[in-house]
Formats: C-alpha cells, structure tokens, sequence
C-alpha cells in the first residue's frame, strides 16, 4: 500500500527534477576536486559554498512552497525554522571546537568564557554527538511548528492576519536570541567552526561534501513534496487553500491539514538552516530578520507557487541577482527587489514557471498556418 502509494506521488516532473539535482550533486563536486586549477572548468571551493548557500535557499523555498501554493498559508515567519534549524547546527559545530578555541576553555565555548559562565547551560548537553544535534534540528522546529500551528488553525486565524502573527514570532525569536543571557551568543551569534564530523569545514573536499549533501536534501525534499501533494491529502490541501468553508462543510477538519504541512514545512526548512551554517560558517540572530522570510515569499512568487519547480527557480535566480546586483549596485537592491515583486505580481502573477507553462499552452493551441495553393494549371475533367 505504501509503495504504491508512493509511487503514484512521484510524478514524471518530480523524476526529471530529481534526476536533475543529482546530476548537479556529482557534476559540481568533480569540477572542483577533479579539475585542476588554471583550467576554465574548475570551480573554486568559494563558488562550490555560493552554490551550496543557494541550494539551501531553494530548500527553504519548497518548503514555504508546501503550505503557500498547495495550503494556502502565507507565512512571514518561515525564516524563524529556518534559523532554528541553523543553531541547532552551530551548537554542535561550536562544541567541536574544544580547546582550539581563544581561551582554550576545553567545554564551554569562547562567548560563554568572555561571558564569565561557569557550566554549561543544560540544554548544551548532548550537543557534542552528531546524532543530538540532528535530533535538536528536527525537533525544536518541529515542535515550535506545532505549537504555534495548534493555537492559530484551532482558532481558524487565516489571511493578513494569520501572515501577520507569523512575522511576530519570527520577530520575537529575533529578541530572545540577541539577549546574552539566552546563552546562545547574542548579537555575535555563533562562529569559528573549525571541524563537522572530524572534517575540517574549511577544507575544499568538506565543502564539495556539503553541497552534494545539500543538493540530496533539495532532492529528498522534492520527493516527500512531490508524494503529498499528489496524493489524497495533497488534493484536501488544494480544496483548503482555495475554498476551507466548503471543505469544512464535506466533513474535512482544514485545522489538522494546514498543521501537517505547516510542521512538515517546517522540518524542511529547519533542516535547510542546518546544512546553510557550516557553509556560510556563522549563525546569528540576523537569519530570524522578518525582511528575510518576506525574501522566501518573493522567491516563490517569482518562480511560481503550487510547482515543484517554480520555488527552485526562483530562489537560485533571485539570489544570484542578488550576488551580482550587490556587488555592481550595492544600495538600489532592495529597490530592485521590491520592483521586481511588483512586476511578477502585475505580469506575471504565476511566476515564471507559469507563464512558461501559459505559453506553451497557446502555441499549442494555435492552429498551424494554411498554405494557399497556386491555382492549377491543368484542365479540369
């Protein structure tokens, strides 16, 4: 039943695109590793991380994809899992440092010396095995998905208002975690990571690792996205994004579906945070920033929400505007930014993966031109 079930989710689209991103998570590796050099071919480590970053990017694009365009909920809080899954990343890659750090403090890390702590705050305990930290990465957004979830769809907050609630939890993790007392490095965050599994972050092959890595968690998520929304719950999730009374009124509780996609959502996107740390090689409470959740909105509306494809696109094709207009136009990119919302909303209102599929659908309905035949020349019977 589950295979079958699986199987039938797994569309032909999810394959290709799948087959695609594993082909990326081999080929970008090679031309860094294997070419050498000198040659035109070779990727330098720095650009093999710049990619990884927006593969994570992509991730958390999808997963805000899942309760956007297939669920209907318009979250502004999406970087809140994001970051969680982040820090859950970095208190593990801090407690890897040991006594290479600053004051060679073999336990606590550097902030917490600088900070006078005397113990180690309980919830770091466990944090030096990988299998925690997994665990914390899951876990604490999951758990903080559905918490949150619980209250808000129990008590049926939908529209601006549900959008808005989430910008304010984002907002509120952003305070906690600036606070020196949270014990989770304040303003500074968290930094200097020096090992991940007892391979040096820094080193050229770990950063290949990192992004095959994060480009097979792009793929995985495309998978279990891909087998929700095809399935029978993935239809109710349709009905409830584009009408809940009636879905209600069939005997559907719309509460329990928008907080399955809301946590499962959220494990994505934590896990997404967790592979962007170690690449980017910081975690700070700037990651909760509200603007950076309005971002991943403006990601999957230039690529085209309810797509497997369109969050993808738009996420690796705005930050790689982002990249290049920063460093030619540094102070005008949010202007751009916000201009290019504005276009895709007026214009392009289903992305680009949209108005590529609305093209192709008129020239294929567009008859093909008549010939006009040169009168004969021969005598009629």
């Amino acid at each position: 039943m589950l295979t079958k079930v699986l199987l039938t989710g797994f569309d032909t689209k999810a394959r290709w695109l799948i087959g695609l991103i594993l082909l990326v998570a081999l080929l970008v590796p090679a031309l860094s590793l294997m070419v050498p050099q000198g040659n035109p071919l070779h990727l330098d480590a720095y650009v093999v991380t710049l990619f990884g970053k927006y593969l994570t990017y992509a991730i958390l694009a999808l997963a805000l994809d899942l309760v956007w365009g297939y669920c209907g909920i318009l979250s502004l809080g999406h970087a809140a899992f994001f970051a969680l899954g982040g820090y859950g990343m970095g208190m593990y890659l801090m407690r890897q440092i040991g006594a290479r750090g600053v004051y060679a403090n073999p336990v606590l890390p550097d902030f917490m010396v600088f900070l006078n702590y005397k113990d180690l705050p309980w919830f770091w305990t466990g944090f030096d095995l990988w299998w925690v930290a997994v665990l914390a990465v899951l876990a604490v957004p999951g758990l903080v998905a559905f918490g949150f979830g619980w209250l808000a769809f129990r008590s049926r907050v939908t529209g601006v208002y549900l959008s808005i609630i989430t910008q304010a939890l984002t907002y509120a993790l952003l305070l906690a975690f600036f606070r020196n007392d949270l014990g989770m490095g304040g303003n500074n965050g968290l930094t200097d990571f020096k090992d991940i599994l007892g391979f040096n972050v820094q080193a050229p092959e770990t950063r290949a690792a990192l992004f095959a890595a994060t480009a097979l968690l792009l793929a995985g998520s495309i998978f279990v996205v891909s087998v929700i929304v095809n399935s029978k719950l993935g239809k109710v999730m349709i009905a409830v994004r584009d009408a809940e009374s009636r879905t209600r009124f069939l005997g559907w509780r719309p509460e329990n579906v928008k907080l399955f996609a809301f946590v499962v959502s959220a494990l994505i996107a934590g896990l997404a945070g967790a592979l962007y740390v170690p690449q980017v090689g910081i975690i700070n409470p700037g990651e909760f920033d509200p603007g950076n959740s309005i971002e991943a909105v403006i990601w999957v509306a230039v690529g085209g929400r309810g797509t497997l494809l369109g969050p993808i696109v738009g996420a690796l094709l705005v930050n790689l505007g982002k990249t290049v207009f920063t460093g030619a136009l540094p102070d005008y990119w949010l202007f751009a930014l916000g201009g290019l919302f504005v276009v895709v909303t007026l214009f392009m209102p289903k992305g680009i993966v949209g108005l590529w599929a609305q093209l192709r659908r008129r020239r294929a309905k567009t008859p093909a031109p008549t010939v006009d035949r040169a009168p004969s020349l021969e005598p009629a019977e």
